[in-house]
C-alpha cells in the first residue's frame, strides 16, 4: 500500500493522446476537458426537503410533432451503485420500453503504443471517451432510430471490431456513466439527471471486487490505479458535476424510497408524453421535484387551509406565467441606463382573464400579480334540477372578442363545464385559437373531451392525473378545490 500511495504522487498523463513520437506520455490539458457551461438545474437530496429542476415538457417553442423519448442520465463515482439503480428503475418500469446505454461502451480503443503503457493510462478522464459517438447514438435514439452500440473489451482495452449491441428506440432511454454530466451537450439531452452518492470506502471495495472478478485484474493493480487515477479524477471531474443533478440518491440501490419516488415521477411524465403526442396543443409546465413536492402537500387531506392556499397559490402562479408565454408578442427596442440599445419584446396588450366560478376565482390573484390592471370576467355554470340542463351566467368585458382570453379553472375533470364556458366565449366572438385554458390538474378524460371539440385551443396544466373514478372525481386528485381553498368544507 505504501508503494501505491508513492506512485500516486508521481506525474501521470490524463486522457488518451500521445503527444510525441518517442512514446513519452504527456498530460492532456485540464482546460480541454473542463466543461464550459454553468449549471442550470437544481438538485434534490431525497433524504431532505424536495427541491430541484427537470426538463421541459410541452414547451411553447416545442415542435408539434411526436414527442421524443424520456432521457434519464445516471452519474456517480465508480462502483457507486449506478448500474443497480438503473436496473431497479428498469424493473419497476416493466410496462414501458426502456433501454440502457452505458458510457463505458464508448471508451476509445487503445493503440498498440498506448497498450504498452496501459498502467499509465487514465480511464477516468473525459478524454478517454468518444463523446462525439455517444452524442450521435443518443440523438438517433431520440429521433426514433435503432443504433449499434460498441462493445468494449476491458481485458484488451479495445472495442470488439465486429460485434455491436443493437439498441432499438424506446419510451425511456437511460444513459449511465461516471462522466455523463461532464459535457453540456450530453446533459442538455436529458429530461432527468440522477447522481448516485455512495461512501468512498464502499466504492473502493466494490471496485476491487468488480475488477478482479469481472475484468481479470489483480488487487495491487486495482489499488494502484485507484490511488493514481480514479480518486483524483473523481475529485476533478465527477464530483463537480453533482451540482447538475436533479436528484441525488444517497446509498445508491439501497435507497428504495428514493427509487420509488423517481419511478413514480417517470410514470407521470410518460403519461403526459402520451397525451402530448395526441394533442400538440396540450402543455405541461416544467416538471421538477419542487413542483412534485407542492403537489404532494396540496393533495394531502390533512393539510391546513392556510398551507393549502399558500402552496396552491405558488403552483397557480407557475401555471399563469407559463400560459402567458403562449401569447403573441412584438419586438421592442429600449435604451438601457448605460445608453445601449436592448432588443426585446413587448407584451400582448389585448388580454383578459375569465374565471369559472367559483374555483376559478382562486386563480385570479396570481393573474393580477402577473398582469397589472388586467380585466377579469366571470362565468357561472349551474345545474338546474335533475334534467341535466345547465344555466349559464356571465359577466365579461364588452370588447372580449378583441382579446386573448386566459380561462381559469384549477381542475379539469370531465370537461363538461369547460366545454360550456369555451362555447360561450366563442359565441361572444372570441376566436378559438385565442383561448388558453389554465388549470392545476387535468384528467385524461377532460383533455380528450376539450381537445376533440376545440382543437385550436391551448391547455396549460401542471400535472395530468390518472383519470376519473365512478363518481367522476379526478383520481388521485385533490378533492373539492373551491371548498378547500376558501375554507368552506
Amino acid at each position: 500500500m505504501d508503494y501505491v500511495m508513492e506512485v500516486a504522487s508521481r506525474a501521470h498523463f490524463s486522457g488518451l493522446r500521445l503527444a510525441s513520437p518517442d512514446g513519452i506520455h504527456h498530460p492532456s490539458s485540464p482546460s480541454a476537458a473542463s466543461s464550459s457551461s454553468s449549471p442550470t438545474a437544481g438538485k434534490s437530496f431525497l433524504s431532505s426537503p424536495i427541491i430541484g429542476g427537470a426538463s421541459h415538457v410541452g414547451s411553447p417553442l416545442a415542435d408539434d410533432g411526436p414527442r421524443q423519448p424520456f432521457v434519464i442520465g445516471v452519474s456517480g463515482g465508480t462502483a457507486s451503485g449506478k448500474t443497480t439503480v438503473c436496473d431497479m428503475i428498469i424493473q419497476q418500469l416493466h410496462d414501458h420500453r426502456v433501454v440502457l446505454v452505458n458510457q463505458d461502451s464508448f471508451y476509445r480503443g487503445l493503440t498498440a503504443e498506448e497498450s504498452e503503457y496501459v498502467h499509465e493510462y487514465n480511464f477516468d478522464h473525459p478524454d478517454a471517451f468518444d463523446t462525439e459517438q455517444l452524442l450521435e447514438c443518443i440523438e438517433k435514439l431520440r429521433c426514433g432510430l435503432a443504433v449499434n452500440v460498441p462493445i468494449y473489451d476491458f481485458t484488451n482495452h479495445r472495442r470488439c471490431s465486429e460485434s455491436f449491441r443493437k439498441v432499438n428506440a424506446s419510451d425511456v432511454i437511460i444513459l449511465e456513466g461516471i462522466l455523463v454530466f461532464h459535457d453540456s451537450r450530453v446533459r442538455n439531452m436529458m429530461d432527468m439527471k440522477i447522481f448516485v452518492d455512495t461512501d468512498a470506502d464502499i466504492r473502493l471495495a466494490r471496485r476491487i471486487r468488480r475488477d478482479t472478478v469481472e475484468r481479470g485484474r489483480d488487487v495491487n493493480s486495482v489499488l494502484e490505479q485507484y490511488a493514481k487515477f480514479v480518486k483524483p479524477a473523481f475529485d476533478d471531474f465527477v464530483l463537480p458535476t453533482k451540482k447538475y443533478a436533479d436528484v441525488i440518491i444517497p446509498r445508491g440501490g439501497d435507497n428504495h424510497v428514493a427509487i420509488d419516488l423517481i419511478v413514480q415521477h417517470i410514470r407521470t411524465k410518460l403519461g403526459q408524453h402520451d397525451l402530448c403526442k395526441i394533442y400538440p396543443n396540450v402543455y405541461v409546465i416544467q416538471s421538477t421535484f419542487q413542483i412534485r413536492g407542492m403537489h404532494t402537500l396540496i393533495r394531502d387531506r390533512d393539510i391546513t387551509t392556510p398551507d393549502f392556499v399558500f402552496y396552491s397559490d405558488r403552483l397557480i402562479r407557475l401555471v399563469v406565467e407559463h400560459g402567458l408565454g403562449h401569447l403573441p408578442f412584438t419586438e421592442k427596442q429600449v435604451v438601457t441606463p448605460t445608453g445601449s440599445v436592448y432588443t426585446g419584446v413587448d407584451f400582448c396588450k389585448k388580454l383578459c382573464g375569465v374565471s369559472i366560478i367559483r374555483s376559478g376565482e382562486s386563480m385570479e390573484n396570481a393573474l393580477r400579480a402577473c398582469c397589472k390592471g388586467i380585466k377579469i370576467g366571470k362565468i357561472l355554470i349551474h345545474r338546474d334540477g335533475d334534467d341535466g340542463k345547465q344555466l349559464i351566467y356571465e359577466k365579461l368585458p364588452q370588447d372580449i372578442s378583441e382579446r386573448h382570453v386566459l380561462l381559469l379553472d384549477p381542475v379539469l375533470g370531465t370537461g363538461n363545464s369547460a366545454n360550456q364556458a369555451i362555447e360561450l366565449l366563442i359565441q361572444k366572438g372570441v376566436p378559438e385559437k385565442r383561448i388558453i385554458f389554465l388549470n392545476l390538474i387535468s384528467a385524461p378524460e377532460g383533455i380528450h373531451s376539450v381537445c376533440r371539440r376545440f382543437p385550436s385551443l391551448k391547455i396549460v396544466t401542471s400535472e395530468i392525473d390518472a383519470g376519473l373514478n365512478e363518481e367522476f372525481r379526478v383520481i388521485p386528485g385533490l378533492g373539492e378545490f373551491g371548498d378547500r381553498y376558501f375554507g368552506t368544507e
